[in-house]
C-alpha cells in the first residue's frame, strides 16, 4: 500500500486505478511551493558561502585572513548546502514513485485532499513473480529441498496447472501444529496468478515410490480407528456367497479421491467402496460396479 512519509496536499495524480508502472514511474505530487521557495532561499544563501569561501581561499595563500576564518567560511558553505539538500529530500518525498514495477489497484484520494503520514494512496502488487506461502508437517520435512518443483491448480483457473520452485524453507517450525512454512516461486508471465489467491500446492518430490491405494469412500473413520470392509468369498450350504470382513488399516496420504494404504492391507484385497455404514462384519454383499462414480487422481466434479 503506497503511502506518503510526510503530510501534504494533494497538486497532481499521475496514474490511472488498474494500471501497470514501472520503478521509479512518478504516482502523486504533492504541494511543495513553500518547499520550492525555501530551496531558492538556501541555494542563494549557499552561492554566497561559496564565493566567500573562494575568496577567503585566496586571502590564505597570502596570509592575509587567518586560518580559523577560512575554516569557518567553508564550514557555513557545507551546512548551507546541506540545509539545500535537506529541502530537496523533502521535495523528492513529496513526489511519491512506484518502489517498484507492478499493478495498480483503486485510487484512493482525490485533488486537494489533505494527506496525513501513511494514509493510504493506491494498492500496488507485484505479479512476476508471486511467491505462494503454505505449511506441511514436520514428517516431510527432510524429504524437502529448495529447488523442488511445485505445482499449484485453483478453481479460477479450471483444467490449468502453474508451474513453480520450492524457492525457502522456514528454519523453525510452528509449536502449536508442528507444520513448517514453505514458499514457492511462481514466474506467472501470464499475470493470472494474483495475490491473496487460494491456491492448491503440490510438491514434486524427486523420486516415486509404489503405494497400494484405495478409494477413499472404502474408509469407515472411528474414534478407535480406520477400517475397512473386504470381500471375500466363502461356500454356505454348497453355495459360494460374497461376505464383508472388517479389517483396520493405517492410512497414509490422501490423493485425489485415493487414500495411500500403510499396513493392514495387501495387494489383491477386494474392498466394499460405498455403502459401508450399513454393513457389519460377515454381512453378504453382492458386487455391483455400474452405479458408483469413477474415482480419480484429479477429480474436478461440475458445480450443482
Amino acid at each position: 500500500m503506497i503511502a506518503p512519509e510526510i503530510p501534504g496536499t494533494v497538486k497532481d495524480i499521475a496514474f490511472e486505478s488498474g494500471a501497470s508502472v514501472k520503478k521509479g514511474d512518478l504516482l502523486l505530487k504533492l504541494d511543495t511551493s513553500s518547499e520550492d521557495a525555501q530551496l531558492r532561499a538556501s541555494e542563494a544563501q549557499g552561492e554566497w558561502a561559496r564565493v566567500s569561501a573562494e575568496r577567503l581561499r585566496k586571502l590564505r595563500a597570502d596570509n592575509t585572513v587567518s586560518q580559523s576564518e577560512l575554516d569557518q567560511a567553508e564550514a557555513a558553505l557545507k551546512q548551507a548546502e546541506a540545509n539545500a539538500d535537506t529541502i530537496r529530500a523533502t521535495i523528492d518525498k513529496k513526489n511519491i514513485r512506484a518502489p517498484f514495477s507492478g499493478r495498480l489497484g483503486l485510487c484512493l484520494v482525490n485533488f486537494g485532499q489533505q494527506l496525513d503520514v501513511g494514509k493510504s494512496v493506491v494498492s500496488l502488487q507485484s505479479l512476476s513473480p508471486v511467491y505462494v506461502d503454505f505449511s506441511l508437517p514436520q514428517q516431510d520435512l527432510a524429504g524437502l529441498k529448495p529447488g523442488f518443483a511445485v505445482r499449484a491448480t485453483t478453481d479460477a483457473y479450471p483444467g490449468q496447472s502453474f508451474e513453480g520452485e520450492l524457492s525457502a524453507i522456514n528454519p523453525d517450525l510452528d509449536a502449536a501444529t508442528r507444520s513448517v512454512r514453505l514458499r514457492a516461486t511462481f514466474r506467472n508471465d501470464g499475470q493470472l496468478l494474483r495475490p491473496g489467491m487460494f491456491v492448491r500446492i503440490e510438491v514434486i518430490l524427486p523420486g516415486a515410490k509404489a503405494v497400494l491405494a484405495i478409494p477413499a469412500t472404502a474408509i469407515l473413520s472411528a474414534p478407535y480407528g480406520d477400517s475397512v470392509f473386504v470381500i471375500q468369498s466363502k461356500e454356505d450350504h454348497g453355495a459360494k456367497v460374497q461376505v464383508v470382513e472388517q479389517k483396520f488399516i493405517r492410512a497414509g496420504r490422501p490423493h485425489g479421491d485415493f487414500v495411500s494404504i500403510e499396513s493392514g492391507l495387501k495387494a489383491g484385497d477386494k474392498v466394499a467402496t460405498a455403502g459401508i455404514f450399513k454393513l457389519r462384519n460377515g454381512s453378504a454383499v453382492q458386487e455391483n460396479n455400474e452405479d458408483t462414480p469413477k474415482p480419480s487422481m484429479s477429480p474436478n466434479p461440475p458445480n450443482s
